[in-house]
């Protein structure tokens, strides 16, 4: 069964950067489409940023310019580098994995913004 485990959540001021990682396990890594998503309390958990498999990336209009998402194939680890953080960037951080249809969640990450 795969897995993916998230790291590098935490506390960070207005304006402070964070860089999460998500290390999945398994063979496919390379041929799957790799999402950073976020769900904030009472909301909707909503994408932030995907990669696929090519390299091309998305992202939602309010990270734009501010989040990037890329992948290490060799590491198996999908990245997230956030800067220029706002405090209603503060939620739950998850990785999902996408394949032939098949889905997979890691944990997440708590990450907080605030003075």
């Amino acid at each position: 069964q795969v897995q993916l485990v998230e790291s590098g959540g935490g506390l960070v001021q207005p304006g402070g950067s964070l860089r999460l990682s998500c290390v999945v396990s398994g063979s496919i890594f390379s041929f799957a489409g790799m999402g950073w998503y976020r769900q904030a309390p009472g909301k909707q958990r909503e994408l932030v940023a995907h990669i696929f498999s090519s390299g091309m990336t998305n992202y939602a209009d309010s990270v734009k310019g501010r989040f990037t998402i890329s992948r290490d194939n060799a590491k198996n680890t999908v990245y997230l580098q956030m800067n220029s953080l706002k405090p209603e960037d503060t939620a739950v951080y998850y990785c999902r994995r996408d394949y032939n249809a098949r889905i997979a969640w890691g944990q997440g990450t708590q990450v907080t913004v605030s003075a």
